[in-house]
């Protein structure tokens, strides 16, 4: 059996759990809290104070309730199964560097109050397929490209300031990571898409439709 065909079961069943491993992380670390009854907030990303660093990595994990978790959970999901079933080569690295530039931009420029939830994460996802669309112009792309804006296009108006409780900054640095990643990681992903019906040959020769006229026999006659 050619070991190609042996792998494709495992990278399905990659393509279709990896997405799923830091949803279930921030559901396990949410129910632990409340279990224990610990308040995780102070553990959040406090800007520019050098503790505050931690929150970087630990932040994103890290829900104030049971609707901020499953607002940030159901996009996760949808989205890390897009990147990783379209853009496989790219898409960890992609996660890794939206994860830990969204955090450092919010360190450096955010408000100095704790800042907690993955919903950066959510719109560096949304931003890098958008852009991906843009930058790379092929068809599945751009169709991509798309089919979020249809699904997400609403997420926009989360940039702006003033939204009580809401850290709008996550979600502005979040979508300006995901432009910065789209735009590196332009030239990796997804391969261009043959169709079986573009090696199959042609019924007829181009050269079979060039006919000269002759105007003595009044017909035409193949060159």
């Amino acid at each position: 059996m050619n070991s190609d065909n042996q792998n494709k079961p495992k990278e399905n069943i990659s393509k279709y759990l990896t997405p799923l491993i830091f949803p279930v992380l921030i559901w396990v670390i949410h129910l632990l809290s409340l279990t224990l009854n610990v308040d995780l907030t102070r553990m959040g990303l406090l800007p520019r104070v050098p503790i505050g660093l931690l929150g970087i990595i630990t932040a994103p994990l890290i829900h104030a309730d049971f609707s901020h978790l499953i607002s940030n959970t159901i996009p996760l999901i949808i989205l890390g199964w897009i990147i990783f079933a379209f853009y496989r080569k790219v898409a960890f690295i992609s996660f890794i560097f939206i994860y830990l530039l969204t955090g450092l931009l919010v360190w450096i420029f955010a408000r100095q109050v704790y800042h907690i939830g993955a919903s950066g994460i959510v719109y560096g996802y949304v931003s890098f397929l958008f852009f991906s669309g843009i930058f790379r112009r092929d068809n599945t792309s751009i169709t991509l490209a798309l089919v979020i804006t249809f699904l997400y296009g609403g997420l926009v108006w989360g940039v702006l300031p003033g939204m009580k409780g809401i850290s709008w900054e996550s979600h502005l640095f979040g979508g300006i990571t995901g432009l910065i990643a789209a735009y590196m990681f332009r030239k990796i992903d997804p391969p261009s898409k043959k169709y079986d019906w573009e090696d199959e040959p042609d019924d007829f020769d181009v050269k079979d439709l060039e006919v000269s006229y002759d105007p003595e026999k009044n017909k035409f006659n193949p060159l």
